[in-house]
């Protein structure tokens, strides 16, 4: 019988039912019970943000964003193509123009270098992404907000526990968007969290979140009544959905010292591809760390990816590709300037995703890797040196 090799397996690490079950006792299974209180607290004392909400989606979290940024018509975004919808749609939602940037050569997080000739008079936001957990150059981005009195907004969607020269991602922008996917190193099914940096936003984000009202002031007593004092919507998740986050967070470490263990297994077995010049594998700049998120490798070609696929996928073996350039979407390549951002189209039609998950054992890591060499006509030289 073969051995069945998903592209993803959400870990549970067995509180999780525990503490739901928990919060359903107690009675307070809406919003921002004990459970989120938990939740908000380990991301503020354990990990040193700022100020923390937990959202129902990462793209909850990036749509009271643009709200509490105050995005209009024709403010200018300035977003990687290469990216999820949610990043952009966010915005699009307010009005604003996005205005995509190509991604670097060597990995697809947003080519910094490009990023300011793209600033006009209207550019309100630069919007970096975090691909792959991988932290893009935050001194530059900004060093260039700055210099142009922008706003930044962190898309970690993907860098939980990732860090840039040693600092924790999502620190850095005037706000932050995280996920906790079921696809995500720590998960609770469906669910997201908004930072907050600057604290001059922090009791608007409340607000926003809130449906608009002063609802969280008035039960601290700072209020004595509540009232529809700004827009917004429901952005808080059940304490049920926090209570399964908080199970997760207890287990941060063994959960990622695990994705690391098998991320490493990926990258030792796999250098000789790149050695040989037959896949480009990830690249980590000196002040990034990795996270262990995803492991890919860019293959040479579309059809060559597509035949990679094909290829695992007759030994039960469960890859994917990723993310279509957003300026050749059918919804927005006609609002694109006509740029040609041949970086984005590349790792569009060339990367590959690899399974990773706590699950995976050493074994399934070499018969992975073993299967991708023999595609590649790559004899492994540890293996052969056995033989």
């Amino acid at each position: 019988m073969k051995n069945i090799i998903s592209f993803n397996k959400p870990y549970l690490t067995g509180r999780e039912t525990e503490y739901i079950k928990d919060a359903v006792a107690n009675l307070k299974i809406s919003g921002d019970g004990v459970y989120t209180k938990k939740c908000h607290d380990f991301f503020e004392k354990e990990i040193g943000f700022k100020k923390v909400l937990l959202t129902t989606s990462c793209t909850d979290a990036l749509e009271m964003a643009a709200i509490l940024l105050n995005i209009e018509k024709d403010d200018e975004v300035i977003v990687p193509s290469y990216t999820f919808v949610s990043t952009v749609n966010a915005f699009v939602l307010r009005g604003a123009k996005i205005v995509f940037v190509d991604s670097d050569i060597r990995n697809p997080n947003m080519d910094v270098n490009a990023i300011e000739a793209l600033i006009t008079a209207k550019t309100k936001v630069i919007l970096p992404v975090h691909y792959a957990g991988i932290a893009c150059d935050m001194d530059k981005i900004m060093d260039l907000a700055k210099k142009y009195n922008l706003f930044v907004v962190e898309d970690a969607a993907q860098a939980i526990d990732a860090t840039y020269k040693g600092k924790t991602l999502g620190t850095f922008g005037h706000l932050a968007a995280f996920s906790f996917h079921e696809t995500k190193n720590i998960t609770s099914g469906e669910g997201g969290m908004l930072v907050i940096n600057d604290e001059k936003l922090i009791a608007r984000a409340e607000i926003i979140r809130e449906k608009g009202t002063n609802r969280s002031a008035f039960f601290r007593g700072e209020v004595d009544k509540y009232s529809w004092v700004d827009i917004g919507s429901s952005f808080l998740p059940s304490d049920i959905i926090a209570a399964f986050l908080y199970a997760q967070l207890e287990n941060l470490r063994g959960i990622q010292n695990k994705r690391k263990h098998i991320w490493e297994l990926y990258d030792s077995k796999l250098q000789i591809l790149r050695k040989k010049n037959k896949a480009m594998l990830p690249f980590l700049p000196d002040y990034a760390c990795n996270n262990a998120h995803m492991y890919y490798l860019v293959c040479e070609s579309l059809e060559q990816r597509s035949a990679l696929i094909n290829y695992l996928k007759e030994f039960e073996i469960s890859t994917v590709f990723h993310y279509l350039s957003l300026h050749k979407s059918p919804f927005y390549k006609d609002k694109h300037d006509g740029r040609e951002l041949p970086q984005s189209d590349a790792y569009a039609d060339r990367l590959l995703r690899l399974p990773i998950y706590y699950e995976l054992s050493d074994d399934d890591i070499s018969f992975i890797t073993e299967r991708i060499l023999d595609f590649f006509d790559v004899k492994n030289p540890v293996k052969s040196l056995i033989n």
